[in-house]
């Protein structure tokens, strides 16, 4: 997830080409026992390639639980998709848990992912966000985008996204780079597809961005500098990602000249953490692997997600039934979308190129 320090994603750029290099290239496992993860009694360390707040409380977890170990290779999304690319002929990665879906329906189309369906019960969210081929699952959710805005300097509250292109908006919004911030694409996405669509494509997109750069639109790298500019009064708005603008309300207290609040326009894009396991893996490995999804699922393994970051990743909504988000996480918003993987994914690369050549 995009938030300050390695926490930021290097964007569409790098999955794109991280893509383009791997095109060289189910029964269920109880997670709640202990011991080894074969019949046999052999264990084999899994390593997970991963870019959450969370990942690497979950494997400590896991492996007290069960006594398999994990490495974590914990680092931005675009290093690490491009790690997987250059490894084709050999990889290294067990598991891979990032941000967004679009990368994991092009390495799915790679046949590089082993199909497995957790018994978790998924919520409506959940379901929503599952392959049909079940090459991966969704661990949680935020949103692509909440609009986060200072109260203190104003009293005017978008309920739609073109509401920002009029002129009680003119030059106070701020958002981040698609090229730089990985969950910003699916932003624009979203846009794009409540405008157009898979049937009617993306130029009514590119128009209602175009009209947002005239209204004054400032674009920043990632969500902590947006935020900065929030603070500081560069900007009265700014599009950001569900859990780094609740992180904001938790982390900055509100004074007389900042007093952070956050609304949520319709319809708010689904962005859901996703966790994959590599098909090439042998038996035991991939019965290990299945048994680490059945665990970050669990009403334990939610837990540890829910607690080990908690004024960024771990500020999600669960997709698992029975399981309550963080406390500082408001009601889910009624109106969401979800993003066809595919589709979008093969838009990337030309949409951010568009962004950063006529928007930026």
């Amino acid at each position: 997830m995009d938030t300050t320090g390695k926490r930021r994603i290097l964007g569409a750029l790098v999955i794109a080409a991280a893509s383009a290099a791997l095109a060289g290239c189910s029964a269920t496992a109880s997670a709640t026992g202990t011991g080894s993860a074969s019949a046999s009694g052999t264990v084999e360390p899994l390593t997970l390639y991963a870019a959450e707040g969370y990942d690497s409380a979950v494997a400590k977890a896991f492996t007290a639980k069960t006594g398999i170990p994990v490495k974590v290779d914990d680092d931005s999304t675009g290093p690490l998709l491009t790690k997987i690319g250059a490894e084709r002929s050999n990889p290294q990665w067990s598991m891979l848990w990032v941000d967004g879906d679009q990368a994991f329906a092009s390495l799915d189309k790679q046949g590089l992912l082993l199909p497995y369906q957790s018994s978790a019960p998924l919520t409506a969210a959940g379901t929503a966000l599952q392959p049909a081929d079940h090459a991966y699952t969704p661990t949680g959710t935020t949103l692509m985008a909440a609009v986060i805005y200072n109260a203190a300097r104003t009293s005017t509250v978008p309920t739609q996204y073109t509401d920002l292109l009029t002129s009680a908006y003119a030059g106070k919004v701020g958002m981040n780079d698609p090229a730089q911030s990985g969950p910003t694409y699916p932003f624009i996405a979203g846009v794009m597809n409540q405008l157009g669509g898979t049937s009617d494509g993306i130029a009514k997109g590119e128009a209602y961005f175009t009209a947002l750069k005239k209204n004054g639109l400032k674009v920043y790298p990632t969500n902590g500098d947006t935020l900065h500019a929030l603070e500081t009064g560069q900007i009265d708005y700014g599009i950001v990602q569900s859990s780094a603008a609740i992180g904001e309300t938790l982390k900055v207290k509100a004074t007389a000249k900042f007093q952070p609040k956050i609304v949520y326009l319709p319809k708010s894009t689904l962005l859901p953490s996703v966790l994959g396991i590599q098909k090439q893996l042998d038996a035991t490995k991939q019965a290990e692997a299945k048994r680490f999804v059945d665990y970050a699922l669990s009403p334990e393994g939610q837990k540890v997600m829910e607690g080990a970051d908690p004024s960024g990743d771990s500020l999600f909504w669960p997709v698992v039934k029975g399981v309550s988000p963080a406390g500082a996480v408001p009601a889910f918003p009624s109106a969401y979308q979800r993003l066809d993987p595919v589709y979008w994914g093969d838009q990337e690369s030309q949409i951010v190129s568009w962004f950063e050549q006529n928007i930026k």
